[in-house]
């Protein structure tokens, strides 16, 4: 029992191993779009097709016609030659060779005296009429020998048959020998199955119009920038697509909308109280309570100012085709100007469909943090064919890599202190992400080579 249970484990582990290796295989060979796919499973069926009936043709009906047109040649020339036997002399074999060129449509000359080569009938390297002619005349004329030959142009058959007194020379015309409807069901077969063909390619590819427009409308979309409603086209499960992605785009529109009109609403409604109490304060004498009272005021209203930064950039900003190189130049110039100490490394040219104000905003706020708390920071551009790749290094502490997660959700703070000199409002990282998203693309951290922390933002191009 023991050895049959190995035996079978080994024969399982095989048949895995036969199945991930021919899997794999056919996963190669097959093409990676729908609409190649789609092609392969037109033409298989008719390449299968054309294969069974012309092997179906040949083996059937072009053999049988070839047969039996040979079967005819060599019908007669035996007949020519038993006519020969029959009546000797001159004038009997002028007439008998008469006939053949009338009747029998065969060209008969005689070589008198002339011999074949010794072991001419035992020829072996025939073609597919010559094997079937030869055939033939081993079965017509069992005790002469022959050879069967072509010529240059392959328009005829010459055929020479040893006599008792010489060479008997038989030459056939192909006509003879070959049918030409087979040439001519040959050519009706691939051209009708060409032209059905060109049909499914055509249909093929109208079909594939609406599901390519769904692809190009969900990747824009998903890259933040506006898409116009298209009129669903194609099959009824495209169109269904069609319509569940303008539902989705709809009703993802409509939050954002509700929610930035909240905090924006919010925020603003905010800043009257917030104006009430600086005017009460004002009025109030100079005390301790006072210069409290005066540094809350402050911290509420730079939260009031974040929540509105937040806002704005969720509102829609129409795409335009940015200098890259120009926008992070005029974004590290800022940067120095408030004493950052900054580099950049970039591409001379490089541009792409962004919302510049936005981006800039994110790029801004975050290398305000890391200016807040690191004494140098390296920014490098570049790209790929699909992407820009954009990197901020700073030598600062950098953010442990339990909290980098966290560190995206809005109103979070490292700094356990709600004061907004060391910690901000807690929405700078969660503005950043919000804007990379909205132009599909993606932002990680990570650690630095200078010891800090690392932002890796990549945006499809």
């Amino acid at each position: 029992m023991g050895r049959l249970t190995f035996l079978r484990d080994i024969y399982h582990r095989l048949r895995g191993i036969y199945y991930q290796i021919t899997a794999g295989f056919i996963k190669n060979l097959m093409p990676r779009t729908l609409f190649g796919r789609s092609i392969m499973i037109v033409v298989l069926p008719i390449l299968l097709l054309q294969i069974l009936v012309t092997y179906i043709f040949y083996e059937r009906h072009w053999d049988d016609v070839a047969r039996r047109l040979a079967q005819g040649v060599a019908g007669d020339v035996s007949a020519v030659i038993s006519l020969r036997d029959r009546f000797p002399g001159k004038v009997a074999e002028t007439d008998i060779l008469s006939i053949a060129r009338g009747q029998m449509r065969l060209a008969v000359s005689i070589d008198e005296g002339a011999l074949l080569p010794e072991g001419s009938d035992k020829q072996k390297s025939y073609g597919f009429l010559e094997s079937h002619l030869a055939t033939a005349m081993r079965e017509s004329l069992p005790a002469r020998a022959f050879n069967i030959s072509t010529n240059t142009k392959l328009e005829s058959v010459i055929i020479l048959i040893q006599l008792p007194d010489g060479v008997l020379q038989v030459i056939v015309r192909d006509k003879r020998l070959f049918s030409s409807t087979t040439y001519i069901f040959v050519m009706w077969m691939v051209a009708i199955s060409l032209v059905l063909l060109g049909v499914a390619l055509l249909f093929l590819r109208n079909q594939m119009r609406p599901i390519r427009q769904l692809a190009m409308a969900a990747e824009q979309f998903g890259k933040g920038q506006f898409v116009d409603d298209f009129k669903p086209s194609g099959a009824q499960e495209i169109r269904s697509a069609s319509r569940a992605f303008h539902v989705m785009k709809h009703r993802i529109l409509r939050q954002i909308t509700q929610r930035t009109e909240m905090l924006a609403g919010v925020s603003h409604d905010l800043r009257t109280p917030l104006t009430r109490m600086k005017l009460q304060l004002a009025m109030m004498p100079e005390d301790e309570s006072k210069v409290s009272l005066q540094g809350d005021v402050a911290d509420m209203e730079k939260m009031v100012e974040g929540y509105l930064a937040f806002a704005q950039g969720q509102e829609a900003e129409a795409v335009e085709d940015t200098d890259i190189p120009e926008l992070f130049h005029d974004i590290v110039m800022n940067a120095r100007r408030q004493g950052a100490a900054i580099s950049l490394k970039a591409p001379e040219t490089l541009r792409a469909e962004l919302r510049p104000s936005g981006f800039k905003r994110c790029i801004t706020n975050l290398v305000n943090n890391a200016a807040r708390y690191a004494t140098e920071i390296w920014i490098t551009v570049k790209s790929t064919n699909s992407e820009i790749i954009i990197t901020i290094d700073d030598d600062g502490p950098g953010i442990p890599e339990e909290n980098r997660k966290d560190v995206f959700r809005p109103f979070y703070r490292l700094d356990p202190s709600r004061n907004v000199k060391t910690g901000g409002s807690g929405l700078g990282m969660t503005i950043a992400r919000d804007v990379v998203h909205g132009h599909g693309g993606q932002i990680a951290l990570g650690n630095s080579p200078a010891g800090g922390l690392q932002i890796e933002i990549r945006l499809p191009l």
